[in-house]
């Protein structure tokens, strides 16, 4: 196996929070090695507009944000590889190496940006339709659907929060539960059920949404879970709250995670139980999930990386 002279910091995946933390390594002269990871650009590469991100008063496209994120970490002499980290080792010195395509690259530090993927219905419409009125952030893209009605799948407190907040823009928003109780806490769970813009679709699920024709969605096929009985019905928009899953395979024997399977970071910082390592974005973040929140903690694990390392006399 091909072994590559140590780096000063790794940096696994990209999206807000990776290439934001390589911008900052790349300007404190560490040199920093990127790999984008199985999704280039994380999550924000399957949306369409984006309105909420500082600097963009008429909004940007999702992909074209990552396109600019990622030219800047390259003008600051980012070295980007579009592979996949298969391994991360720790040595006995306290130095890193990892793994891509049977190449060892060590490394003083490693950041984890590998971020969180939302889990998604597992529906050939859902793929063929995301960010044309599929979504799964509600405060990502709830104002797009001022004046319409849209759908919400799941039971917990996520579905309860994000069904409330749709509320705001939404004539109507109903939530599509395949069981006929919630998961929910008791006060999220009252807390809807006493907002009159909210209905509810008990054992049911989404067979299919309906828009492909056209570009985007016009309606979903529903099937009861406790009869033969399948309708459909006209919609704007689906949102999936039915959670999300840490990018967190690769790391999980080596840092401390929580019970989903977040990286622990020491609050009010980057760092992970393991000393050397890092970690930024939706990968240790299971409540925020904004792009501008990422990028916010990928510029501390810069700086955390870089006041390590000073510290280490390096």
């Amino acid at each position: 196996m091909l072994n590559i002279g140590m780096r000063n910091t790794i940096i696994i995946g990209s999206g807000p929070a990776g290439y934001t933390a390589a911008i900052y390594a790349a300007r404190a002269d560490l040199s920093p090695l990127l790999f984008e990871g199985m999704e280039p650009g994380g999550q924000l590469t399957t949306t369409t507009e984006v309105e909420n991100y500082p600097g963009f008063p008429e909004g940007v496209m999702g992909p074209d944000l990552m396109v600019t994120l990622k030219k800047q970490a390259l003008r600051f002499q980012t070295e980007i590889k579009s592979e996949i980290v298969s391994a991360i080792r720790r040595e006995a010195d306290g130095t890193f190496v990892v793994t891509s395509k049977n190449v060892e690259y060590p490394t003083k530090t490693v950041i984890l940006a590998m971020g969180a993927s939302a889990r998604r219905l597992g529906l050939e419409s859902e793929k063929a339709l995301y960010g044309k009125g599929v979504s799964a952030c509600a405060t990502c893209d709830g104002f797009f659907f001022k004046g319409k009605k849209v759908i919400i799948v799941g039971g917990g407190d996520t579905a309860m929060e994000e069904a409330q907040f749709l509320t705001r823009f939404a004539e109507t928003v109903t939530i599509v539960h395949r069981r006929d109780a919630f998961r929910a806490s008791k006060i999220m769970q009252e807390r809807v059920q006493a907002n009159p813009k909210i209905r509810i679709v008990w054992n049911a699920i989404i067979t299919e949404i309906l828009g492909i024709d056209v570009g985007h969605v016009t309606g979903v096929k529903l099937s009861s879970t406790t009869e033969e009985k399948h309708w459909e019905m006209p919609i704007d928009g689906v949102f999936a709250a039915i959670g999300h899953e840490p990018n967190s395979s690769i790391v999980k024997e080596i840092v401390e995670c929580d019970e989903k399977g977040y990286v622990k970071v020491t609050p009010g910082t980057s760092k992970t139980s393991i000393e050397g390592i890092f970690a930024c974005g939706d990968l240790q973040d299971p409540h925020y999930r904004q792009a501008i929140t990422a990028a916010g903690s990928g510029c501390m694990a810069a700086i955390d990386v870089e006041r390590y390392l000073s510290e280490k006399g390096v």
